[in-house]
């Protein structure tokens, strides 16, 4: 027997809720937000890039918050579809944001919109993306901040259960290591990775606070992507993890930024429990019941 939907309550919209973030942010509100109702938006809903139809949507739903997590987030497809993600990623948040124009407004961009030069990055870091999927992010969120009611949070590398089983790091790292791959990771490509449950209370967090703007959500680890990968394979020994490892020197693939990890001390002011890096949480999931 399913509960009846509180029609007094706020309508939310979450979109890209079949994706990591998405969906950890949509289920945790039962928790986290029980002030709102919530509409989990998934691609078989509608296509956020049909905008007659997402108006109707919008009018007919009169969500008073939404939290914009879909997106075209592989690089390497986002250079060769450099229309489809500038549609998706910019065009379709502009859009969103036109019509959540009175009401609040999160949208999640991107550690990658910096050029990674130097690390520690904070909201007063001037963006110099070096792809089309960061470029389009960048854009995208000037657009958004140009409506004070709206913000943008930056976050980085993820970790956690998706929905579809493939969106999570350790997800993607098992897939390959258990049908025996040795994975190839930079020992000096550096990122703030974050567990999904955690950006998703934070997310809770900064709505309730009602403070718009742009800030920085990530883990408070500062890790290569060898130290990341090193980490799962000592919390999964079962998957049969081996590493290679290279360098970003050696690499002949798109642009990468060598070190976009992020300061999150703005957000970290306005939250209740602080932000912990990826060793921490592995360390303590180690000690849950699967």
């Amino acid at each position: 027997m399913h509960d009846t939907p509180d029609k007094t309550k706020p309508l939310a919209w979450i979109t890209g809720a079949n994706g990591l973030i998405g969906s950890h942010i949509a289920h945790s509100a039962s928790a986290h937000a029980q002030g709102w109702r919530i509409r989990a938006l998934v691609r078989d809903d509608f296509d956020l890039t049909d905008f007659p139809k997402v108006q109707r949507q919008f009018e007919a739903d009169q969500p008073q918050l939404v939290i914009h997590c879909a997106a075209m987030s592989d690089p390497t497809v986002c250079e060769m579809q450099l229309a489809q993600t500038r549609l998706v990623n910019r065009e379709a948040t502009f859009f969103l944001s036109g019509l959540a124009q009175d009401i609040p407004m999160i949208f999640f961009s991107t550690d990658l919109v910096f050029d990674g030069k130097h690390g520690h990055y904070t909201e007063e870091d001037e963006p110099l993306p070096l792809t089309v999927y960061a470029r389009t992010k960048a854009e995208a969120e000037a657009l958004v901040l140009a409506n004070q009611r709206h913000s943008v949070v930056r976050t980085s590398l993820t970790v956690g259960k998706s929905p579809n089983g493939d969106r999570g790091i350790e997800e993607q790292l098992r897939h390959r290591w258990t049908k025996g791959d040795t994975v190839k990771l930079f020992d000096d490509e550096y990122r703030s990775p974050i567990p999904a449950e955690v950006t998703a209370l934070a997310t809770w967090e900064l709505v309730l606070a009602k403070r718009p703007g742009l800030y920085h959500l990530a883990g408070s680890q500062r890790m290569s992507r060898l130290e990341i990968g090193r980490a799962i394979a000592e919390r999964n020994p079962e998957w049969n993890p081996k590493i290679e490892t290279c360098s970003l020197r050696d690499y002949d693939g798109p642009p990468r930024a060598p070190d976009t990890s992020l300061d999150c001390s703005k957000l970290q002011q306005l939250l209740s429990f602080p932000l912990i890096g990826l060793s921490k949480w592995l360390g303590f999931s180690a000690t849950q019941p699967a």
